[in-house]
């Protein structure tokens, strides 16, 4: 086709899973495109736990310096129960927050997309760019974008979030509903918060909700919920609808919760419903297939029970990059084409995350039923031993190393 412009690797969305990808591949001397729907970057969402993974991906394409700057170190945890039976605090074993081995930071959202922007070279990106369709020409992937034009690549990655045309394209199952809805708000002290930098957290009677400071003067929060406990109804896109619900179903939480909320600016706070991917849909479906694949929430969406949604898609970024890198410089045969060389990257980067996506999701689900579960069989076993294990599998799904970023 004599009108397709040619890109060996395209990438669509331009969110943390995309952008990083790009980085990553980037640093390594491969050029990707990144083709994103909307004409700016989508700063959707207000800030993210990253954990000790998210880091160490960070440091692998060389901004996590310049990010730390923008964030506070987290020195623990504080997690209670709205019932009062049950232990006002809950710590992970102290041998797991050492430095060394972990690091917790809350960055906002929109600092973490313009750093991965400012550092991909001019032209990386291309908004206004909505995919419509791909199609199979050979060993291409012809990417139909709205606007008439079409890209033939040799690898596409598909960045483009829960909803994704690409996983799709592959037969993933769409996902589906968690049962539960998740508000989150953001707010600005001016005079400074006063709060300890820990990871504050209320979970019990089909309600979990906490915060984490980001900075000195500001803070992010979050209320996630069974709506059938509250009678949530269909007022989810309206601001002042929402704080009113969070205000009036929590009104036994601490006089500093309230404020918080109370505080937070009509603009500062949205609500949406949570899904996931069914965890076993990884299993037996193609997470990569003739030389398309999909990484972060296009890979495996989940709930935030763990606080894994962007780390893991860093995680992912780097992995996927590696694999590309490793196949297309280090192939022992020279005349080999770079498409056969690609598809050997892929399947790597899909024996590396198929299990590990599948756990994520699996983990993220029970944490959080959990932790939201009420009734006396549930309060005695997180009384007894479960609030423990929630907090431990926390942090050891934040312990994955994955590497640098170097082609050996």
């Amino acid at each position: 086709m004599e009108s397709a412009i040619n890109e060996d690797i395209v990438i669509v969305g331009a969110g943390i899973a995309g952008l990083s990808t790009a980085l990553g591949l980037h640093r390594l001397g491969i050029r990707s495109l990144v083709l994103e729907w909307s004409e700016s970057l989508r700063n959707t969402g207000f800030a993210l736990t990253m954990w000790t993974n998210a880091w160490r991906a960070l440091d692998a394409v060389g901004v996590g310096d310049i990010l730390r700057e923008k964030s506070l170190q987290i020195q623990g945890f504080q997690v209670s129960s709205w019932n009062s039976s049950l232990p006002s605090s809950v710590k992970a074993p102290e041998a797991d927050l050492k430095p060394e081995k972990f690091e917790s930071r809350c960055l906002r959202r929109k600092d973490l997309l313009e750093t991965l922007e400012r550092e991909l070279p001019q032209g990386a990106i291309r908004y206004s760019s909505k995919i419509v369709s791909i199609e199979e020409s050979g060993i291409f992937k012809l990417v139909h974008l709205s606007d008439g034009s079409v890209f033939r690549a040799k690898v596409v990655i598909g960045c483009d979030g829960v909803n994704s045309m690409v996983a799709k394209w592959l037969g993933l199952e769409n996902p589906v509903s968690a049962g539960r809805s998740a508000i989150r708000g953001f707010v600005v002290y001016p005079n400074g918060h006063g709060f300890e930098p820990k990871f504050h957290a209320y979970f019990g009677a089909g309600l979990r909700c906490g915060f984490m400071p980001c900075s000195d003067k500001s803070l992010y929060w979050f209320c996630t919920f069974n709506p059938s406990v509250f009678n949530y109804d269909d007022n989810e896109h309206n601001p002042l609808k929402i704080k009113q619900f969070v205000l009036s179903n929590i009104s036994n939480a601490p006089e500093h919760i309230l404020d918080m909320v109370e505080r937070t600016t009509l603009d500062c706070i949205s609500c949406a419903p949570l899904k996931l991917r069914l965890p076993w849909d990884i299993l037996r479906k193609n997470i990569v297939k003739n030389n398309v694949c999909v990484a972060g929430d296009a890979l495996h969406p989940m709930t935030p029970d763990i606080g894994q949604g962007g780390s893991s898609a860093l995680k992912d970024s780097i992995v996927l990059a590696r694999c590309l890198a490793e196949s297309l410089l280090t192939g022992n045969e020279k005349d080999e084409e770079d498409y056969v060389k690609m598809e050997r990257g892929l399947k790597k980067y899909e024996k590396d995350r198929r299990w590990i996506s599948f756990n994520l999701i699996t983990t993220s689900y029970v944490v959080g039923l959990i932790q939201e579960s009420d009734g006396k069989v549930m309060s005695f076993l997180k009384k007894k031993f479960l609030s423990k294990y929630t907090m431990g599998a926390l942090v050891t799904m934040a312990d994955f190393d994955c590497d640098k970023l170097i082609v050996s």
